[in-house]
């Protein structure tokens, strides 16, 4: 069913409620704090590549309070046990059959700190339940429910001890982006305040999960037009053919930035996405999917100069509202 102009103004009204709360938390950082309700809302995850102390943990829990839903972070570490993050079958003896014991992805908001120092093993138990939203353990599915979002970090320059996170589980990240340090005006504003210590505890929620759910499947109806997925298409194949490319976009990417565009048209209170939702999301939802030839990787070239120069290429198509 088409989205009315009522619903979207609506909707957007909702998101920005959503945005300013979880600001409350985390200052200055609007535009990311909108990436994460992005792929909150369009059923997707997050990789932030950050340094230490921007604020990962409080943008968790900021959110996770703002949604009335519940939070986890788990400490990824060498040590790690794939059954550390799902849970575990244990018997009780009383019962005289095995219970399962969930473990810390059963949340609203799960930050996986560090995701890049578990081995790939463990790295793998996030696999299923990124992508369906369940979790089997001796043949057992078990659902972690909705709405789910995981938000793993990494840091981009303490390499030592870390595993490269493999293509198939970047795959299922919808955004990479980075919240960084704040500026000057930012960062005295937060030093004139550094006695409040748990700043996610000065988030209350406003709206409950199940709405949350219900935005989502309104995100869904949003229209676009043919000439815009063409546009988009033509964007995930450039990456396939350029020379500095090894691994270009999947389908699973290409699809991903299909929901985004959706829900981020509906968050500036239109009913239909434009090629400018697409320029906007595709260095977000798109970079981190590419595979670099090593020679071009080790000659300075990075994912996002490769999407950049895709997007100048490709003239995008004339505005055609629904």
């Amino acid at each position: 069913m088409p989205v009315t102009q009522e619903q979207a103004t609506w909707f957007a009204d909702a998101f920005q409620k959503l945005v300013a709360n979880i600001d409350k938390a985390i200052v200055g950082k609007d535009h990311v704090i909108r990436l994460v309700l992005t792929a909150l809302i369009s059923d997707g995850h997050v990789l932030l590549e950050d340094y230490p102390g921007t604020g990962k943990t409080v943008l968790a829990k900021a959110l996770a309070n703002t949604i009335d839903g519940t939070n986890s972070r788990i400490q990824f570490t060498p040590d790690l046990l794939p059954s550390d993050v799902t849970g575990v079958q244990i018997y009780d003896q009383g019962k005289g059959k095995f219970q399962f014991h969930p473990g810390p992805i059963f949340a609203s908001v799960v930050l996986a700190d560090e995701i890049n120092r578990a081995s790939p093993k463990t790295q793998s138990a996030l696999l299923e339940v990124m992508e369906e939203g369940i979790v089997t353990v001796d043949g057992e599915s078990h659902s972690v429910g909705a709405p789910f979002l995981v938000i793993a970090t990494q840091n981009p320059v303490e390499q030592a001890g870390t595993y490269k996170l493999p293509e198939a589980q970047l795959d299922r990240f919808l955004i990479k982006t980075s919240l960084g340090y704040p500026d000057t005006k930012t960062a005295v504003a937060l030093l004139m305040d550094s006695g409040t210590r748990a700043r996610a505890s000065l988030v209350s929620p406003i709206i409950k999960s199940e709405s949350i759910v219900a935005m989502a499947d309104l995100a869904a109806e949003v229209f676009v037009d043919e000439s815009v997925m063409q546009y988009l298409s033509d964007i995930v194949d450039a990456t396939r053919r350029n020379k500095d490319v090894m691994l270009g976009v999947s389908m699973r990417g290409a699809m991903a930035l299909a929901r985004a565009i959706k829900t981020w048209a509906i968050t500036m209170g239109r009913t239909y996405a434009t090629p400018d939702d697409v320029r906007e999301l595709a260095p977000y939802v798109l970079g981190h999917r590419l595979l670099l030839d090593p020679e071009s990787e080790f000659a300075g070239v990075k994912a996002n100069d490769v999407i950049q120069r895709i997007l100048v290429d490709i003239e995008p198509p004339a505005y055609r509202a629904a």
